[in-house]
């Protein structure tokens, strides 16, 4: 399958498997806390990618590491935790909206920093997309005012970490296969995410009933919506370009809100029709 056709197959599974995270991360805090589910999310990945990509660390040479380092920093360290500690404030719906900045931020980075070219039409894309985006969280601001939007800030700061990690993965790490970046990243956070959960209380909590329920969901996000999806989405990012690979974050809203409605949160008309302005505005952004 040529490389055109192949990217809109990896973005359409990329915004299941992601757009399936938020309701992973509601199911495990309802046993952990922000830190202990960030952290378990980790390591369960690190474990997997260091069974089936082993090898693939050869192909790292020394000068790749800083930036695996600040990849693993910006494109999951925090993140990950970041996203854990907004959700129990923020409905996953809601948190699946603010991370579709990232393209906005994608493309403003690229632009200011990087010095790379987009067209007009890419830009107008992330435009109509971020408007879709917006009109999705003023309704659902407006209809649930029981929750507490100061956390909104954490999820904007993983957005702009996201969309700097998408730019340093096209310009630093090209060179490598999407099995070694992903691999390099979590074996440079294993030990890490392991010293935050020690000191979470995490090895105490484990004997609680409540606690071992929810272990499966992060077992499936950690190996299934993290580490599988980060080697899908580096692959992504090779054969397109950061501003498209970061367009899955327009469609993952509307993955989140369908497991949302499963799980009893409302979906209003305005809010459908924010989706809708969110794929067109995918359709523009991905054009050439």
């Amino acid at each position: 399958m040529e490389n055109k056709n192949l990217r809109f197959v990896y973005l359409v599974i990329l915004a299941l498997v992601w757009g399936s995270s938020f309701i992973l991360i509601k199911r495990g805090l309802t046993g952990l806390t922000p830190f202990q589910l960030g952290s378990l999310r980790m390591i369960f990945a690190a474990v997997f990618l260091l069974i089936i990509g082993f090898n693939s660390i050869k192909k790292i040479q020394l000068r790749h590491w800083k930036y695996l380092a600040l990849t693993a920093s910006c494109g999951t360290f925090f993140p990950v935790y970041l996203f854990s500690y907004a959700q129990t404030e923020i409905s996953s719906s809601v948190s699946a909206i603010l991370n579709s900045l990232t393209p906005l931020h994608a493309l403003l980075l690229g632009i200011l920093i990087y010095k790379i070219d987009f067209q007009r039409r890419q830009i107008y894309g992330v435009i109509i997309g971020l408007i879709g985006s917006a009109l999705l969280v003023l309704n659902g601001a407006a209809n649930h005012p029981e929750q507490n939007y100061n956390y909104a800030i954490l999820l904007i700061i993983a957005s702009v970490l996201y969309a700097l990690n998408v730019n340093f993965i096209k310009i630093y790490l090209s060179d490598l296969s999407p099995l070694s970046i992903t691999t390099g990243n979590f074996l440079v956070m294993i030990i890490p995410a392991f010293i935050v959960l020690y000191f979470s209380g995490f090895f105490e909590a484990v004997q609680l009933q409540e606690t071992q329920d929810v272990i499966g969901y992060i077992v499936v996000l950690g190996v299934v919506g993290t580490a599988l999806a980060n080697i899908l989405f580096y692959q992504l990012i090779k054969i397109s370009s950061p501003v498209f690979a970061s367009s899955v974050t327009y469609l993952i809203p509307i993955v989140a809100f369908l497991w949302g409605l499963v799980d009893n949160e409302s979906l209003t008309l305005i809010q459908l029709l924010g989706a809708c302005i969110i794929m067109f505005g995918v359709y523009l952004s991905a054009k050439k």
